[in-house]
């Protein structure tokens, strides 16, 4: 095979990814209507901790609770909630299949109180396969699905905050 039909058939799928519109997922800017934001969690509240990073990393500037009036914008909690359901139990009653569920209510105003999203409600919900016989395994596994979720949640969230077109 000669030199020049090698380079075109790895130069094929390159081409075709490229016309295709693919791209590599990096980190994304949304466009914000503000640049200061004082987040209403519970202090020991996962996706608060999600929220502020993932905000952070976005280019927005967190204002404390004592500076809290001097923000443009303020994002309130409402419920953070996290739900096991076991969906599926075997022939001999065990556990077999569990539905794992975070619910997240909230809602953005701005410095002088005007309702900019009125409660929102998020929820993600992830089915995981159970076994008595690797509760350790098991648990650990959830605890990835729930750090998962989290990081889910905290992205739509500031998906949601970038529709905000003027505050």
């Amino acid at each position: 095979m000669s030199t020049q039909r090698r380079r075109l058939l790895w130069a094929l799928p390159v081409a075709c990814l490229a016309g295709c519109g693919f791209q590599l997922r990096g980190t994304s800017s949304y466009g914000y209507a503000f640049q200061t934001l004082f987040v209403g969690t519970p202090p020991n509240s996962p996706i608060g901790a999600e929220f502020k990073n993932q905000a952070i990393a976005q280019g927005l500037t967190l204002v404390s609770e004592a500076n809290a009036k001097t923000a443009q914008v303020v994002l309130r909690v409402l419920q953070e909630q996290r739900e096991r359901i076991v969906v599926g139990t075997g022939g001999n009653g065990q556990v077999n299949a569990v539905q794992l569920r975070i619910r997240l209510r909230f809602s953005l105003f701005n410095a002088q109180g005007r309702v900019l999203l009125d409660e929102v409600e998020i929820v993600e919900e992830r089915d995981q396969r159970y076994s008595e016989s690797a509760v350790l395994a098991k648990d650990a596994e959830e605890q990835l699905i729930y750090r998962n979720m989290q990081q889910d949640i905290a992205g739509r969230v500031l998906r949601r905050l970038s529709a905000v077109k003027s505050i």
